[in-house]
């Protein structure tokens, strides 16, 4: 079914990007890409399906981004309204894209075991890092004697975070999510393998990709969801549904964490000294909240963690890409001295 631009997900933060042609009509087509292959992207046009040779590395483009197509050539990705990044898993020390132009993340968990507020932290510091807005969707809610404690739960991590309870074998529950999936808005799925994602999919698009059972004793699950996919919504919107993540490790993602932790830090602020550790410097405001009882230790903890965490990721990720960068110098001048050669 052809789609307008619009309900595409196009706005004039991309139209500001691209020259017009004299008649107003954008050059060639703008199209946003559905999914990222090896060498080949697969993309939606006004016009309907395409697919497009990428003109830079397939990792640089991600599922959600606009791309201006030119016969069967996609254009390097338009500049981004939000980006959701993560370290790559692994051993490899670079930046992995997620998704692009999302509007709404959804971050989703289970009443149930699943459930763990410092990997909600963590994955709420992505989102913020992201610019997307945050929903914590719980899933199993019909499986558990009160969700609305583990909604509490999630709400009391931030005064801006929205959390719903579903069960995601209901058609007519999953379609609450439908405001974040409507007029053109993009929700992307992420958590854990197990938690719903694919079937929150199932009910939110005309796809239907199989589900697997989770393991009873610790709630853990199989991946289903295998490679990240643009559906339409029957609301119309758009879903982005992402493989279950076995780590979530963060990188370029400071703006994040402060944000998560924005009591903390406003508190670390008030300290007595700048370059306060709040371990056992005098006047630490940390340390007499906690001692009040206004402040929770295990939450300090986390946020010490995830801070020295992004610190790390971010500068080995930095590293890694001068490294390529100088390899990439050389062979540009390997080049030229072998041209130089070759002309005398």
């Amino acid at each position: 079914m052809n789609k307008t631009l619009r309900t595409l997900g196009w706005s004039t933060h991309f139209a500001r990007q691209i020259k017009l042609e004299p008649d107003g009509a954008p050059p060639s087509h703008p199209v946003r890409v559905a999914a990222v292959h090896r060498s080949r992207l697969d993309g939606l046009s006004a016009g309907g399906p395409i697919s497009l040779s990428p003109v830079a590395a397939a990792g640089l483009y991600a599922v959600g981004d606009w791309v201006i197509a030119t016969g069967a050539a996609a254009s390097e990705p338009l500049t981004r309204t939000t980006e959701i990044t993560r370290r790559a898993a692994g051993e490899d020390s670079k930046p992995q894209l997620i998704a692009a132009n999302v509007d709404t993340l959804g971050i989703v968990t289970s009443c149930n075991a699943d459930f763990n507020v410092a990997r909600l932290e963590r994955y709420l510091a992505m989102c913020a890092a992201s610019g997307c807005l945050p929903l914590v969707i719980l899933t199993k809610a019909d499986q558990c004697d009160d969700p609305s404690d583990y909604v509490k739960k999630a709400e009391k991590l931030s005064p801006m975070l929205r959390a719903i309870a579903i069960n995601a074998t209901d058609d007519e529950d999953v379609k609450r999510l439908n405001p974040w999936c409507s007029n053109g808005q993009t929700l992307a799925l992420v958590g854990s393998s197990g938690v719903g994602k694919t079937t929150i999919q199932n009910r939110l698009t005309d796809v239907i990709d199989a589900t697997q059972d989770i393991r009873a004793g610790d709630a853990k699950g199989r991946h289903t969801t295998t490679n990240r996919n643009l559906r339409a919504t029957f609301a119309g919107g758009w879903l982005i549904d992402t493989p279950g993540m076995r780590e979530l490790r963060l990188v370029d993602a400071e703006s994040g964490v402060d944000e998560v932790f924005s009591d903390i830090t406003e508190l670390a602020a008030t300290c007595k000294f700048n370059d306060c550790a709040h371990v056992t410097e005098p006047g630490c405001a940390i340390r007499a909240a906690i001692a009040a009882g206004d402040l929770d230790a295990d939450r300090i903890e986390r946020w010490r963690k995830l801070e020295k965490e992004n610190r790390f990721n971010t500068a080995t990720v930095g590293e890694n890409r001068g490294h390529l960068k100088r390899l990439q110098k050389m062979h540009d001048e390997g080049q030229a001295r072998g041209k130089a050669k070759r002309k005398t």
